[in-house]
């Protein structure tokens, strides 16, 4: 059965939810990654965000850091409501720096053009998707990004009787060559939150397919 996408969005308005919580914490994040990054030497970021949603777990940062003047961010979302939700709140907060894509953020195709990315988002992807893509995905952000930026990622805990896949998650990274900056593994939410940095760029271009949902 396909997750019903904008049913799970609206859990994020719940007070307390775990996902309403997680919020919190990639925001928190990546306000410390758009000051942590490294930069273009005009001062100038760019943010990749891989199934990005409606964009709220970043454009209300992006418009608190500088007016997201500063920043050039391309949002990748498969769902066109989802699509149109983040286009209408990037123009209501003013980012023109903001490129929301219709398109499936399992093909490079769909945001190549945007990188090397000095911030890269991959918040609710690698719960669903096989370990597999998880591993060729983070094996190929390396190439998606500058040396020196940084990963923003969330991870479900999973079954409560068995190992957390996020740790699974957090050693692939390290594999890979990113250093960890902050992990969030709260004991009472069923979400995990990542922020790992590049150490070094990889070789080499990305696969044309990273990874697919799983039903």
């Amino acid at each position: 059965m396909t997750r019903d996408w904008l049913r799970w969005h609206a859990d994020y308005d719940t007070a307390g939810s775990s996902l309403s919580r997680r919020l919190r914490v990639v925001q928190d994040y990546l306000e410390r990654a758009l000051t942590e990054a490294p930069a273009d030497p005009d001062g100038h970021r760019r943010l990749i965000s891989l199934c990005a949603g409606d964009g709220r777990d970043m454009l209300p940062v992006l418009a608190r850091h500088d007016q997201g003047r500063t920043v050039r961010a391309v949002l990748a979302e498969l769902d066109p409501e989802l699509t149109g939700r983040a286009r209408t709140a990037a123009a209501e907060l003013d980012l023109p720096g903001v490129d929301v894509r219709t398109g499936d953020a399992g093909r490079t195709e769909t945001y190549l053009d945007a990188a090397p990315a000095h911030v890269l988002l991959a918040c609710g992807v690698f719960g669903n998707i096989t370990t597999e893509d998880v591993r060729r995905t983070i094996a190929a952000l390396s190439s998606l990004m500058v040396s020196g930026g940084i990963v923003i990622w969330t991870r479900g805990r999973g079954d409560d009787n068995g190992p957390d896949p996020s740790a699974g998650v957090a050693a692939c990274f390290t594999e890979h060559g990113f250093h960890e900056l902050a992990f969030t593994r709260p004991p009472d939410a069923r979400f995990r939150a990542g922020m790992h940095r590049l150490a070094r760029t990889g070789s080499g271009d990305p696969p044309d397919r990273l990874f697919t949902f799983v039903p």
